[in-house]
């Protein structure tokens, strides 16, 4: 039997190891083991053998250089698999390759450009149900708003009356995979008003898929949509079963929005706290746009907005965990892994390490500048993943965030209700714990000389 290398780390539970510590502030307890005991942090998992990677060193290993060496982690993929079936979040090696390959094309700069318009004119919608309006619940209304966008991009289809429903069955779905997750497989099998509830929603979303696949398969015509680009697309073995199709536009459905929503949820909690830094993305605005609605295209000339996104998702980041199994041995720095090592690595801990990120804790968008992103380590500030499975649609999330934030913040501005902090709920996705209420007051763009 293979030896494990030695690093230090949090005495555990016999038999739970370090799992019920994990459980009780998952983030905490990550933060501490960094700060502790250092790059890679030993831990016992229900008797598995893992380890908490905190170097941007071995995080290039482990996803980029010697990724076929591994899967996904087993809890998140187990029961992914129960909502999202083998798309391109839950498929692994030839399979995996194959579907990116057919799900890529649909992602393509120009496509994705051609939706910049879906995206403001939404947002505008929404802006114009909010009149009379005194405070809104920023968290929800993202959602709801990331909802529309991508069932619209992704499906031709309108489901503002179903919004509400369809965001509660996937809160739904999120809540019960995490709990399994996050019990390392302990009592899954039991039976569940929660489970039943997830299956019932599940099956609803479900019909919705398989209806606009069998229309649009009927019908031939190429709507413009993700679902047409990935129903056209084709390779040597031919073009996707139905049931891939459904589980590739479950998965863009799903993953499309949520994340999303939490990036420019905390965005707005981040701005409401930092006055100085909302009057210079107020002045970029009104300089570049003058109170036009942006565009895809004038994105490039909004530095200051793209900097925000990326610090709000540096303190925040939507996807806070990610964890992979060595599938073989696998060496790395010159110590060898035995096959099934469990390895954690986590975009919350990384993206609040003071060694790349002075003064972490703080909200400081400037930091983002081309020379200080050129210096930083390559895998210290990674919210999308990395090497081949990296998120197929950032540049999509990336065109969103930007325009709906241009697209509001020209329009309104943003206070909070409370001094009450938000606290995270890191599940699947980091989510605020409570409702972000926000007192919104419209503003006019300010005329700028030249």
């Amino acid at each position: 039997m293979s030896s494990y290398p030695a690093f230090p780390g949090p005495h555990g539970l016999p038999i739970l190891g370090n799992l019920r510590q994990m459980n009780q502030d998952r983030l905490a307890f990550m933060m501490s083991n960094c700060q502790q005991y250092g790059d890679v942090v030993q831990l016992q998992l229900l008797g598995i053998h893992a380890y908490q990677v905190n170097r941007p060193d071995y995080i290039q290993e482990i996803l980029v250089h010697q990724a076929d060496k591994f899967h996904k982690g087993p809890g998140l993929k187990r029961v992914g698999k129960a909502t999202l079936g083998t798309g391109l979040l839950t498929s692994e090696d030839a399979a995996h390759k194959r579907q990116r390959q057919l799900v890529q094309p649909s992602f393509h700069h120009a496509r994705i450009a051609a939706y910049g318009d879906v995206m403001v004119d939404h947002t505008l919608r929404m802006l114009e149900r909010w009149q009379g309006q005194p405070t809104v619940n920023i968290d929800r209304e993202m959602n709801r708003l990331t909802l529309g966008i991508v069932a619209k991009t992704l499906f031709d289809a309108d489901v503002s009356d179903d919004a509400d429903e369809i965001g509660t069955i996937i809160t739904r779905a999120i809540h019960v995979a995490s709990a399994q997750v996050t019990k390392a497989g302990l009592f899954n099998w039991l039976p569940t008003r929660a489970k039943r509830e997830r299956e019932e929603g599940i099956a609803k979303l479900n019909s919705v898929i398989y209806g606009f696949i069998e229309e649009r398969r009927r019908s031939g015509v190429d709507k413009g949509d993700l679902l047409s680009m990935l129903l056209l697309s084709v390779d040597e073995q031919g073009g996707m079963s139905t049931r891939q199709a459904r589980d590739e536009a479950m998965t863009l459905f799903i993953a499309g929005h949520e994340t999303t929503a939490n990036a420019l949820a905390w965005t707005w909690y981040l701005l409401a706290q930092h006055p100085a830094v909302e009057a210079k993305l107020h002045q970029e605005l009104d300089a570049v746009l003058a109170g036009r609605a942006p565009t895809a295209k004038e994105l490039a000339n909004l530095p200051y907005t793209e900097m925000i996104i990326k610090e709000s998702m540096r303190l925040y980041p939507p996807a806070w965990l990610m964890s992979r199994r060595a599938v073989s041995d696998v060496t790395i720095d010159g110590k060898t892994f035995p096959k099934g090592t469990i390895f954690l690595m986590s975009q919350y801990v990384m993206h609040h390490d003071a060694r790349y990120f002075p003064d972490p804790d703080a909200f400081l968008p400037e930091r983002f500048t081309a020379d200080f992103e050129k210096n930083l380590p390559r895998y210290a500030y990674f919210p999308f993943g990395a090497g081949p499975r990296i998120c197929i649609g950032n540049g999509f999330a990336m065109m969103e965030a930007r325009l709906i934030l241009a697209t509001m913040a020209q329009r309104y501005q943003f206070a909070l209700t409370t001094s009450d902090k938000v606290e995270t709920e890191p599940l699947i996705t980091l989510r605020p714990k409570q409702p972000i209420v926000m007192r919104v007051t419209e503003r006019q763009p300010v005329a700028v000389m030249a």
